[in-house]
C-alpha cells in the first residue's frame, strides 16, 4: 500500500532514530517476505526469523519493545484505520495525484473519516485518540493522513479537535524526523506511479441532496476512451446478453458446480416485539443480502426464526398468564406479520421450540461429552427468593466491578465490554421485582473452551483471511480471546428449554447460548430433512451470519468452538455481518415508554414498508451508532426519493407515453449517451463491489448516484423541447427517452434487494420482462426499440412536516395503552410493597404522575447534552461540576418519580 511507508519509522517515533529501521525497511531487491508473490515494503526482520511486513504491525512492536501494551482503544482504532481511514485516504490521493482535483474535491472523499476522529476527540475531551499519552494508534492514523493533510490549514474550521491534535503530532520531534525522512522529499508525489497503476476508484461522499446537481457533482471519476467504448458494445448486445435467471429446486439446497450461500440473520427473542433498530440489525440487512445473492444467480437459502427457550420466556409466561408454549405461539405469530409486512424475504421462517431442536442440540451435547470437551463444576449463582428463581444473566442488572457502570448486565458491561459473572455485580438487583438476589450454589456443565482455543484461532485465521467480518466483529472476537478463553457454563437451572440428557443434570436445560444459535440448524431441519447438506457441507457453502455486535461473541467464539469440538465436518460462519446500533432520535427506544417505533407500530403510521426500508438501509450503522430522526426520514423521502429517484424514473416512463405512444422509440447513441451508459457501468460495478463485501448502505447510494445522473441527463437535453423540432431534434428526444427508460430499467433490478414493492411497482409500470431480473457487471439495453411499457404513475409521496410532527409527538415518550414487561413489573413492586418494601427504610418508593416523568426524563436529557457540550467546549473545571451536580439532581428526581431507588454514579461512569 502506497499510505504506509511513513509507519515504518515507529522506532524513530520512539526516539530509537528515524535510521534504525531503514536498511531492512527499504531493500534493493529480491522479496523482502519469503512467504508473498510480490517484494513488499517496509519489512522488518526480527532476531527470530520472523519478518513483519505490515507498516502497522511494525509500530505495534516497538510500542511493546517500549512496554506499552495496546488496549481495546488502540485495538479499535488500528482496525479502523485498516478499514475504513486507508481506502478513503487512497481515493483522496487517487483523486487529487491522478485526477488533478484540490481542496474542497480531495477532503470530500475523506470528509466522513475525518469528521469521525474529530467527533471521537471532542467526546472525550482528551489531547490524544486513547487517552491523556500519546498512542500507537495516534501515531498510525498521523501517518496515513500526513500526506493529504500535510498543511492542516486546509482542514475544515468545524474540525477543532482534529486540527489541534494534528498540529500537535506534526510538532513532535519524532513525527517531523519521520516525515522528513521519508514523506517530505517527494510529498505525495511519491505515490503518484504507484497510484497510476491501480484501477481508478469511484469518489463517493456525502452531498447535500438535490435534484438536479451540478455536473462537477457527477464527474467524479475520469472515464477512458477505452471504458467509454466497452460500456456502448456491451448495451448494444441487449437483454439476450443476460445468463438465464436461475431457478432453485424446491426446497432449495446445495448444488455441486454453483455459488451455495446459506444466509442466517441471528434469530429474535420471541417475548420482545422487534423495534427499528432490531430489525435494521439483523432480519432486513440479511434480506438485502439474500435478495441480491438471487439476483447474481447464486444459490441462496435464507432462514431465520425465533428463539423461544429461556427464562424470560417464563417470567412473560408468569405476567399473562399464559403458558410458556402459548406465550411462544403468541409472539411468534406477531414477529411472523411484522416481518411479512416489512417484506422479508425468508426462505423458511421456523422457532426454536420444536423436536429437530431437541434432537441436534442433544445429539451435538452427545458428541462433546463423547470427546471430553465437557466439564463439570459448581457454580455460584444469584437467585431471586421473591420470584423464586436463578436468574438468567439478562434479568440481573447491577454496577459493573470493572468500570462501576450503572447498567452493566449480568454477562457482560455494554460500556466498558468485559465479560462479568453475575455474582461478580456489585449492587445486583432482580430486574423483575428489583429484590437484592442472594448467593447459592449450584453443579453445572462447562463447554472446555480452553481446550477448543488453538483449533478456534486456526479457523478464525483461515476464515479472516476468506471472510469478509466487518470491523466491529473482528475486534469484539479479538477481544474475547485476547487474554485465553475459559470454560463457559452451557447448562441452567430452568424448565423452559431444552432438556439435558445426563443422569445428574435431568433437571436442568441448556444455556440458551449454547441451545440458540442450534436453532439455525433445527429452523432448516424443519425446512427440508436433507438439512445436513447445507450444516455438514464446508465445502460447497458460503454461511454468512448478519446480527447486531452485542451478538458477536456467541457467533464468532461460542458456537463455532462447539461445532469444532462435535467433530462433525459442520459448516461454520464464512461471512460474520454485525451492525453498530440504531437509536430513537436523542434516547433508546422503549415500548414501556413510548418511545421510538415498534415493527408491529410501523404498519400504522401510513407510511409504507419500503419507506422504512429505505430509510432504515440508507442510515444503517455499519461503522458507528447512527439514529433514527423523524427529520431525516422527512428530508430523505422528499428529496432522495420523491424528487430524485422517483422524479426521474417517472419523467423517463412519461416522455416514452406521451411523445412516442407508449412504445421505447429507437435510439442513435451519440458522444454524450455513450459516455453516460460508462458512468452508470461504472457505477452498476461499484454497486455489486459493495454489495459482495456486505455494505450495504453504501451500495444504496450508487443507485441515487444513477438517478442523479438520469435526472441531469433529462435536463440538459430536453427532450420535452426537442420533441417540437425538426427531424434531427426528434431524433435526438427519441434517444435520450430510449436511453432514460432503460435507465430506470436497471434502477428497477438494482432497487429489489432495497424496495422490493416500488421495484416491483417501476417493472410493472414500464413492462420489464422478468428475465431483466439478474444482475452482471454490464449495463444493458433491456427495453429495445418498440418495447411496449404500461401506465406510469408517480411511485413516492411527499411527507408534510405537520404529518411528522405528528408522528414524532406520537412516538416521544408516554406511557402506552399496552400493558408491556415494565409497566408489570412495576405493578408488581406497587403489589408487594407490604411484604418487602423496595424503598430505603422499608418505605415502598411507588411511581408517580407518568407525566412528570417524562418531563425530567426531557429535563435530563437536556441538561446531559449542556454537560456534553461544556466538556466539548473545554469550559472550566468549576463551570462544569456546577452543572454536572445539576444533572445527578435531576437524575434523583426522575428514579423517585420512576419509583426507583436513586443512587449517585460512580465516579468514572456515565449513563448512557
Amino acid at each position: 500500500m502506497p499510505l504506509n511507508p511513513p509507519l515504518s519509522l515507529g522506532p524513530g517515533l520512539l526516539g530509537l532514530g528515524s535510521s534504525a529501521l531503514m536498511p531492512h525497511a527499504f531493500p534493493s531487491a529480491g522479496h523482502v517476505v519469503p512467504f508473498l508473490t510480490h517484494p513488499r515494503v517496509p519489512a522488518l526482520h526480527l532476531d527470530s526469523g520472523t519478518v513483519l511486513f505490515s507498516p502497522n504491525a511494525i509500530c505495534q512492536y516497538f510500542f511493546l519493545l517500549a512496554g506499552e501494551e495496546p488496549n481495546d482503544l488502540t485495538n479499535q482504532w488500528l482496525e479502523w484505520e485498516a478499514t475504513e481511514l486507508q481506502p478513503a485516504v487512497s481515493r483522496a490521493l487517487y483523486c487529487h495525484l491522478v485526477q488533478g482535483k484540490k481542496g474542497g474535491e480531495v477532503l470530500g472523499a475523506i470528509r466522513k473519516t475525518l469528521t469521525y476522529i474529530d467527533q471521537s476527540l471532542t467526546s472525550k475531551a482528551t489531547p490524544y485518540l486513547a487517552g491523556e499519552a500519546e498512542s500507537v494508534a495516534d501515531i498510525v492514523l498521523w501517518a496515513t493522513l500526513f500526506p493529504v493533510l500535510r498543511d492542516e490549514s486546509c482542514l475544515p474550521d468545524e474540525l477543532q479537535a482534529l486540527r489541534s491534535w494534528f498540529q500537535t503530532m506534526n510538532l513532535s520531534e519524532p513525527c517531523r524526523s519521520a516525515a522528513v525522512s521519508v514523506l517530505t522529499p517527494k510529498g505525495a508525489q511519491a505515490f503518484k506511479v504507484y497510484l497510476q497503476k491501480q484501477p481508478g476508484p469511484i469518489l463517493h461522499w456525502e452531498k447535500p441532496a438535490a435534484n438536479e446537481p451540478e455536473e462537477e457533482e457527477l464527474a467524479e471519476r475520469s472515464l477512458s476512451e477505452e471504458e467509454i467504448a466497452a460500456a456502448a458494445e456491451a448495451w448494444a448486445r441487449g437483454p439476450a446478453a443476460l445468463p438465464e435467471r436461475w431457478q432453485p429446486p424446491s426446497p432449495v439446497l446445495p448444488v455441486e458446480g454453483r455459488r451455495n450461500v446459506l444466509i442466517t440473520s441471528a434469530l429474535p427473542y420471541v417475548n420482545n416485539v422487534p423495534h427499528l433498530g432490531n430489525i435494521i440489525g439483523c432480519v432486513l440487512s440479511a434480506d438485502v443480502f439474500a435478495r441480491y445473492c438471487r439476483l447474481r444467480n447464486w444459490n441462496t437459502l435464507y432462514v431465520c426464526g425465533t428463539d423461544e427457550y429461556g427464562t424470560a420466556t417464563e417470567t412473560k409466561a408468569l405476567e399473562e398468564g399464559l403458558t410458556p408454549q402459548q406465550i411462544c405461539d403468541k409472539y411468534n405469530a406477531i414477529h411472523v406479520q411484522i416481518y411479512r409486512w416489512f417484506d422479508i424475504s425468508f426462505d423458511y421462517f421456523g422457532r426454536t421450540t420444536t423436536t429437530q431442536q431437541t434432537t441436534i442440540a442433544q445429539d451435538i451435547f452427545q458428541r462433546l461429552l463423547a470427546r471430553n470437551m465437557l466439564l463439570t463444576d459448581t457454580v455460584d449463582q444469584l437467585r431471586c427468593e421473591r420470584c423464586q428463581r436463578f436468574l438468567a444473566d439478562r434479568f440481573v442488572e447491577g454496577t459493573c466491578p470493572f468500570c462501576n457502570y450503572e447498567e452493566a448486565r449480568g454477562d457482560q458491561c455494554d460500556k466498558c465490554g468485559k465479560l462479568i459473572n453475575a455474582v461478580e455485580l456489585k449492587k445486583p438487583q432482580c430486574k423483575v421485582c428489583k429484590d437484592s438476589p442472594v448467593v447459592k450454589s449450584s453443579q453445572h456443565l462447562f463447554l472446555d473452551l480452553p481446550q477448543l482455543e488453538e483449533r478456534l484461532e486456526k479457523w478464525l485465521e483461515q476464515s479472516w483471511a476468506t471472510g469478509n467480518w466487518t470491523a466491529n466483529s473482528r475486534f469484539i472476537t479479538r477481544s474475547w480471546i485476547r487474554d485465553g478463553l475459559k470454560p463457559r457454563c452451557i447448562t441452567r437451572d430452568l424448565k423452559w428449554g431444552t432438556p439435558v440428557p445426563l443422569d445428574g443434570f435431568r433437571d436442568k436445560v441448556f444455556y440458551v447460548w449454547f441451545d440458540a444459535p442450534i436453532g439455525y440448524l433445527s429452523i432448516t431441519a424443519n425446512y427440508t430433512d436433507q438439512w445436513e447438506r447445507w450444516w455438514k457441507n464446508p465445502q460447497q457453502v458460503q454461511l454468512y451470519n448478519f446480527m447486531a455486535k452485542d451478538n458477536v461473541p456467541f457467533h464468532s467464539v461460542i458456537f463455532p468452538c462447539t461445532l469444532l469440538g462435535a467433530e462433525d465436518n459442520y459448516t461454520l460462519v464464512n461471512h460474520l455481518v454485525a451492525t453498530e446500533y440504531l437509536n430513537y432520535e436523542d434516547g433508546k427506544f422503549s415500548k414501556s415508554r413510548g418511545v421510538g417505533v415498534f415493527g408491529d407500530m410501523a404498519q400504522d403510521t401510513g407510511i409504507p414498508a419500503d419507506i422504512w426500508r429505505f430509510y432504515l438501509l440508507f442510515l444503517r450503522p455499519e461503522g458507528q451508532d447512527s439514529a433514527f430522526s423523524w427529520t431525516d426520514l422527512m428530508l430523505k423521502n422528499n428529496s432522495e426519493l420523491l424528487n430524485n429517484l422517483g422524479n426521474f424514473v417517472n419523467r423517463a416512463g412519461m416522455f416514452v407515453c406521451k411523445f412516442f405512444g407508449g412504445r421505447v422509440p429507437p435510439m442513435e447513441l451519440g458522444a454524450d449517451d455513450k459516455r453516460l451508459l460508462a458512468h452508470v457501468t461504472l457505477e452498476l460495478r461499484q454497486y455489486n463491489q459493495l454489495l459482495e463485501k456486505i455494505r450495504i448502505r453504501d451500495a444504496l447510494r450508487c443507485i441515487l448516484s444513477i438517478s442523479r445522473y438520469g435526472n441531469q441527463y433529462i435536463q440538459v437535453n430536453e427532450p420535452w423541447k426537442r420533441i417540437k423540432g425538426h427531424d434531427a431534434d426528434r431524433t435526438r428526444a427519441g434517444t435520450v427517452t430510449g436511453v432514460a427508460v432503460n435507465i430506470a430499467a436497471l434502477i428497477s433490478v438494482m432497487l429489489q434487494p432495497y424496495m422490493p414493492g416500488i421495484s416491483a411497482t417501476i417493472q410493472r409500470q414500464l413492462c420489464v420482462p422478468q428475465a431483466c431480473n439478474v444482475l452482471t457487471d454490464t449495463f444493458l439495453c433491456l427495453l429495445p426499440p418498440g418495447h411496449q411499457i404500461g401506465t406510469v404513475t408517480p411511485l413516492f409521496q411527499k411527507l408534510e412536516n405537520e404529518q411528522i410532527e405528528a408522528l414524532r409527538k406520537q412516538f416521544g415518550g408516554g406511557q402506552p395503552e399496552d400493558s408491556t414487561l415494565e409497566l408489570q413489573v412495576q405493578a408488581a413492586r406497587v403489589a408487594s410493597a407490604d411484604v418487602t418494601p423496595p424503598g430505603p427504610g422499608g418505605g415502598a418508593v411507588l411511581a408517580g404522575d407518568p407525566q412528570k416523568v417524562k418531563e425530567l426524563a426531557e429535563e435530563v436529557a437536556k441538561q446531559a447534552d449542556h454537560v456534553r457540550q461544556l466538556k466539548a467546549s473545554k469550559a472550566e473545571k468549576g463551570q462544569i461540576d456546577g452543572e454536572v451536580a445539576k444533572l445527578l439532581e435531576l437524575k434523583k428526581q426522575l428514579a423517585l418519580a420512576e419509583g426507583k431507588t436513586p443512587e449517585l454514579p460512580a465516579p468514572k461512569g456515565k449513563r448512557k
